[in-house]
């Protein structure tokens, strides 16, 4: 999708944006409750990305750029396009899947020289990196020969849904006393305090425990405001850091929910589904048609009760042989 490549438009500022969310978020009619199940990354796919019938309120350029979108370089990402495959390197958020490989399209028999490339690019970065496979993968069994080099399907979440929404849903949540929600890129101590959440959420190690790690949150968080169209949220409740969720804006083609995730005695309590709605609101400014998430055995049926439908799948298989 090549639009998609090109830089997007400028959004509003992260601090404006984030505070108009918020207030149109709390503002909602208190309705449905959704159970917030653990965070997650990771299941089932619709036949074809191109069967657009129960979708009326998604438009093909949607469906287009959920499939098919590929994140531009920006500050503090590094991307290695080649015809092979895509190879994308955060060296200040080092986790597999924000380091990755994806868009494999090569012979079976040049499967090997893929893997030992990419790997000899990523080792003096020592970097784990996700593979990232996808319905148009080749070889069909590219799988395979990831195992045969000791790469396996992430144990937790092997495969995720591909799901969009159109901007214009409205998510109604219940009223969530002493809740707030925060623009985490404002300050560093917010930012940190997000970070932590999403690790927390995710049974991660915490970053920032270190010189070197916050030094790298701060690099990081500065990257993010330079991009343009990166947000952050924290939700709290009653000052408690309760959730964190970030969002990738790419109007007029679409926009990537991602990092959603609520501490555990926060859950239950509807905190994802307002995190959800008040970046459906931001996406709705921007301009942007819909959004798209990756949502996995856990989040796949939260995301499916507040309307969002799946049209395509990933796979991830985490390869750490450069740590």
């Amino acid at each position: 999708m090549a639009a998609a490549d090109s830089a997007a438009s400028t959004p509003p500022s992260s601090g404006e944006a984030v505070k108009e969310a918020a207030t149109k978020a709390a503002r909602a009619s208190p309705k449905a409750t959704a159970t917030v199940a653990p965070a997650t990354r990771g299941t089932s796919h619709r036949a074809r990305a191109r069967d657009n019938v129960r979708m009326a309120a998604v438009s093909q350029g949607l469906l287009e750029f959920a499939n098919h979108f590929r994140q531009p370089g920006a500050p503090g990402i590094e991307v290695v396009q080649t015809e092979r495959y895509r190879l994308t390197l955060q060296p200040d958020n080092p986790l597999p899947g924000p380091n990755s490989v994806t868009w494999i399209r090569c012979e079976g028999a040049g499967a090997d020289t893929v893997i030992e490339e990419v790997r000899g690019l990523v080792a003096p970065r020592r970097l784990p990196v996700m593979w990232i496979l996808d319905p148009q993968t080749r070889p069909a069994d590219f799988a395979t020969c990831l195992a045969a080099h000791g790469v396996h399907p992430e144990p937790h979440s092997p495969e995720v849904a591909v799901m969009v929404l159109g901007a214009e849903a409205r998510l109604e949540h219940p009223p969530i006393e002493g809740f707030e929600i925060h623009d985490a890129l404002a300050d560093a101590q917010t930012f940190r305090t997000a970070d932590a959440v999403n690790a927390e959420s995710f049974g991660e190690s915490p970053r920032g425990q270190t010189p070197e790690q916050l030094a790298a949150l701060e690099r990081r968080r500065h990257n993010q405001i330079a991009a343009g169209h990166r947000r952050v949220l924290l939700a709290t409740i009653e000052g408690e850091p309760a959730g964190s969720a970030g969002l990738n804006l790419y109007p007029p083609h679409g926009a990537i929910l991602n990092g959603g995730a609520v501490r555990e005695k926060f859950r239950g309590r509807g905190v994802y589904r307002a995190m959800v709605a008040a970046r459906l609101a931001m996406v709705r400014e921007s301009g942007a048609p819909g959004v798209s998430v990756w949502g996995g055995p856990m989040s796949k049926p939260i995301l499916a009760r507040l309307g969002f439908e799946t049209v395509g799948w990933r796979r991830f298989y985490p390869d750490r042989s450069a740590v």
